[in-house]
């Protein structure tokens, strides 16, 4: 074999090797990118489950939250129409409702928003204050006019308060149609007269529980 012919045999074999070897290499890559790819759609996929994940177990925590709000109401409400009719309701009821929703508020408020925060510690205010109305329910000779109020209260300012709730729970979510602006003026308004109309009741509670010409309560 000449000179001539050697050098296009190895130059021959050199191209088959870097062929060869360019080939292995472009494949390798390939395979690299295709899997950084498949890793970038997994954390992605992953990424989407658990925001969906979270929107869920929010809605399911304002779902009970506003159940709860609803129940304790409703309560309270039935045990001053019982009592308007001389009739005794199991105390129990009344009180699981009570605890059903302190717990529901006490985990939405590691979650609400600072407006919808606003709106159910005024509620949660306000219910407390017509748990306060039901335990002082009178037996005396104006029984008539304090189950009126109660039930005024129940059925006006409180039942709204739970309404508006709802509606920031549901604004909040992003299902409600109320516009923001419009949302944001009418949850102000209403906050103001929830509280305004608790703070009033509050001070004739707290009035009826002071002794009366000076009289002292025994423990």
């Amino acid at each position: 074999m000449d000179v001539t012919t050697l050098a296009v045999a190895l130059i021959g074999v050199a191209g088959t090797l870097g062929g060869t070897l360019g080939g292995a290499a472009l494949s390798q890559r390939a395979s690299r990118a295709e899997a950084r790819e498949q890793s970038l759609r997994t954390d992605r996929q992953r990424e989407q489950e658990r925001a969906e994940q979270a929107v869920q177990a929010k809605r399911d925590l304002y779902a009970l939250l506003n159940t709860t709000a609803r129940a304790y109401r409703i309560a309270c409400r039935d045990v001053v129409e019982a009592s308007a009719r001389g009739e005794v309701l199991d105390p129990s009821l009344l009180d699981a409702a009570k605890e059903a929703w302190a717990e529901q508020y006490s985990l939405a408020q590691m979650t609400l928003a600072g407006d919808v925060l606003d709106v159910a510690s005024s509620l949660n205010r306000s219910l407390g204050v017509g748990y306060s109305v039901v335990k002082q329910l009178p037996s005396g000779s104006d029984r008539q006019a304090a189950y009126r109020r109660a039930t005024a209260w129940f059925m006006g300012p409180l039942s709204d308060g739970v309404y508006l709730l709802r509606v920031a729970l549901r604004q909040d979510l992003g299902v409600e149609a109320e516009v923001e602006a419009e949302f944001e003026r009418w949850r102000l308004e209403a906050v103001t007269a929830l509280d305004s109309a608790r703070n009033s009741l509050a001070r004739q509670l707290e009035a009826e529980r002071r002794p009366v010409n000076g009289s002292v309560d025994l423990p």
